[in-house]
């Protein structure tokens, strides 16, 4: 019996080692598949040097744009993540959870919390689908949709904050989603 427990130990470790070997093989691949004059020189260039991060300058950029987000939504009585919510059923109102979940990179479990705090708030309404009630359909009430109007300035309060002209914060914004593309596909 014992025996037996090991050698399922030992398939797990082996599966477990498997796909790490399968995942670096991969990396290895789209390294080796690169341009080599693209990469980084150790030699000459300190390659864990926070600095020199993209992920710490993503991470302490989000900061920043919560920061300044924080201070536009708080008239509304919102958070960031309600505000997003808020957008993608300004676009498109009566939608489903894993709908609002695709548009916002979020899973439901996530989202449920979020979704009850706007309900208890009076912007939304949830209603289970007739078709599917494993489905809930996530409304705008009237005080919702009349939150648009005043939400109008906070685009304008980001980006005047940004100092940036519009050109640079749609190339900025389409290069993003172009890294996220790519780091969803690659992770």
């Amino acid at each position: 019996m014992n025996d037996d427990r090991n050698d399922h130990r030992a398939d797990d470790l082996s599966d477990s080692a498997q796909s790490n070997r399968l995942t670096f093989n991969r990396t290895l691949s789209n390294i080796q598949a690169m341009d080599t004059k693209t990469l980084p020189d150790p030699a000459t260039r300190n390659l864990l040097a926070l600095d020199g991060q993209l992920c710490f300058a993503l991470y302490s950029t989000s900061l920043a744009m919560s920061k300044v987000y924080r201070k536009l939504l708080k008239d509304l009585n919102l958070t960031y993540p309600q505000y997003l919510v808020m957008l993608v059923l300004w676009e498109k109102d009566a939608v489903t959870v894993s709908e609002i979940g695709e548009h916002l990179f979020l899973d439901s479990a996530t989202l449920t919390p979020l979704l009850k705090r706007l309900e208890a708030a009076g912007l939304v309404s949830r209603v289970r689908a007739a078709h599917d009630e494993r489905q809930v359909i996530v409304s705008l009430t009237d005080t919702g949709r009349d939150l648009r109007e005043q939400a109008i300035g906070v685009p304008t309060g980001v980006f005047c904050a940004t100092e940036c002209s519009i050109d640079e914060l749609d190339t900025m914004t389409r290069q993003l989603a172009g890294l996220r593309a790519r780091l969803i596909q690659n992770g």
